[in-house]
Parts: C-alpha cells; sequence; structure tokens
C-alpha cells in the first residue's frame, strides 16, 4: 500500500508538472532577468522534487535503492522532461526547448539526487 502512495505522489506531481506546461503563459514579473531566474528555478525544483519522488517510489524499507534503481529513475525523469517539452510545442505561446531540459530538468534532478541521499545531521540543543 506504501509503494502505491509513494507511486500516486509521482504521478500527482507530474500532473502539476503538466498543467504549469499547459498554460499559454505563465504570470511574469516586470524585470525581465528575475522573470528568467524565477522560470528556469522552476524548472530546477520541478525536477529535483520530481526525482525524490522517482527515488521514494523505486526504493523499498527493506532494501537500500541500488545504482539500477537510480539510473531508471534518471531515465524516467529525462523521459518525461522531454516529453513535456515536446507536449509544450502544441500549446499556443510556448514553445519546446531541449535547452530546458538540458540546462535545467537534469540538473534539477541531480540536485534531487543529491538531496535525497545527503547525510542528514540531527544536532542536540
Amino acid at each position: 500500500m506504501h509503494r502505491l502512495i509513494r507511486i500516486s505522489a509521482v504521478v500527482a506531481w507530474m500532473g502539476l508538472i503538466f498543467f504549469f506546461s499547459a498554460q499559454p503563459s505563465l504570470p511574469s514579473v516586470h524585470d525581465a532577468l528575475l522573470d528568467t531566474v524565477l522560470k528556469k528555478g522552476g524548472h530546477v525544483i520541478g525536477y529535483a522534487v520530481l526525482m525524490v519522488l522517482l527515488l521514494q517510489a523505486a526504493g523499498s524499507q527493506n532494501k537500500p535503492l541500488t545504482v539500477w534503481h537510480v539510473t531508471l529513475c534518471l531515465a524516467i525523469l529525462i523521459g518525461y522532461a522531454c516529453s513535456d517539452e515536446f507536449h509544450q510545442s502544441f500549446v499556443p505561446g510556448r514553445n519546446a526547448s531541449l535547452m530546458d531540459v538540458i540546462l535545467f530538468d537534469v540538473p534539477g534532478g541531480l540536485l534531487g539526487l543529491i538531496l535525497r541521499f545527503r547525510p542528514v545531521q540531527i544536532r542536540s540543543s
């Protein structure tokens, strides 16, 4: 049952990414540089979260993740990022950009990978 919840979280997050990609235009700020930073930052954060969710869905409570799991999660992330850019090519006012995948989505996924395996240190007061 827990695995179904983790997979559902992945699908829901992918749906959220799809929703934003389907918008003909997203809200903008007046400063062009800040607008670009916010929108490209959204790619990085969105795909970092997606990678964390994918890794959680791939794992189990009894066994650690393997290189195969991580590779599969990265392949799913890249495939979804490419399909999302393709989807944007059909949305009026949007365009497909392989550069978004290369420069923002994949690095976001790698950030999620790093965050997922980063050791957490708990300090006592």
